[in-house]
């Protein structure tokens, strides 16, 4: 069966688009470009886009919760194939404003859970390679 559509863009709402916009081009590359004054563009290389939607009064998110203020999705982000990669990984999203979630058990996961600087949930995985 041919597909509807096709994938495009992941939509963030956060109270400043331009600033989540450059903390996301920091992490997985691209150029944030303004299509409006409320919205902002990512363009990642070999990837969807990631758009950034302005919403004054956000209500972040909470890892991990099953009720209302649960997480409505998060973003699996490659960080490497071995856990130096993963550390230095870890290192450089603190350093640009991330802020941990979960990070034990880390070697049994596989991954680490961070919030960006808006509140989202997005996670570091360690993707073996052959």
């Amino acid at each position: 069966m041919a597909p509807v559509a096709r994938f495009r863009s992941v939509v963030l709402d956060c109270p400043d688009p331009h600033a989540l916009a450059r903390f996301y081009a920091r992490v997985v590359g691209g150029t944030p470009e303004e299509e409006y004054p409320d919205w902002v563009v990512l363009r990642v290389p070999d990837g969807p886009w990631l758009s950034f939607q302005r919403v004054p009064e956000l209500t972040p998110p909470r890892w991990p919760r099953s009720d209302r203020d649960a997480q409505q999705f998060h973003l699996d982000l490659d960080g490497g194939a071995t856990w130096e990669e993963m550390d230095a990984a870890h290192k450089k999203v603190l350093a640009l404003g991330a802020r941990p979630l979960d990070l034990e058990d880390r070697e049994k996961k596989d991954f680490m859970v961070y919030a960006d600087p808006a509140g989202h949930p997005f996670c570091l995985c360690r993707v073996e390679r052959p």
